[in-house]
């Protein structure tokens, strides 16, 4: 026969398990999308490169002077990053909106789960307050046999014997 403990353990291992199979459901391309150009926009990687592009548009344009592409003050370049920047804000929002919900969910699952600690623990601690309840009573009643005994015994002895 098994025991009720192990069997409550299964039932929560499985709640556990049916929890994180909800929540790991795979994600949409476009949410997969979103989180690889916030991984990628977000690395050093992409700062470096980036920057290196930059360093090289502003000093090609600058060796050319007025004959170059994109001549001083830059107007492509400031089109491009604001290109850049108008999309790629949006994309990291909707990647750290979705973070944010995968750690809310991971908040409430963390919060039932201490819910159901603090529901053990308070029940295993009514369980030792009964233990202790009955371990005294059982040795108040081994006092009070005892004191009998020694009580009979006590009327038994002759009164020269008494001290």
């Amino acid at each position: 026969m098994s025991h009720p403990h192990a069997t409550h353990l299964r039932r929560t291992i499985a709640r556990a398990k049916q929890r994180r199979g909800k929540a790991a459901a795979a994600p949409r391309l476009a949410d997969r999308l979103a989180d690889q150009v916030a991984a990628l926009v977000g690395s050093w990687r992409f700062i470096l490169i980036q920057s290196t592009l930059l360093v090289g548009w502003i000093t090609a344009n600058a060796i050319f002077g007025a004959g170059g592409w994109d001549p001083y003050p830059f107007i492509l370049l400031n089109l491009v990053l604001s290109f850049q920047a108008a999309y790629t804000a949006p994309i990291i929002m909707m990647s750290q909106n979705r973070q944010t919900e995968l750690d809310r969910d991971r908040s409430v699952a963390d919060y039932q789960v201490n819910l159901r600690a603090e529901a053990d623990i308070t029940l295993l601690h009514e369980k030792i307050d009964l233990l202790r309840e009955k371990q005294l009573a059982e040795i108040t009643d081994m006092l009070r046999r005892a004191l009998d005994r020694i009580e009979t015994l006590e009327r038994r002895r002759p009164e020269g014997e008494r001290g």
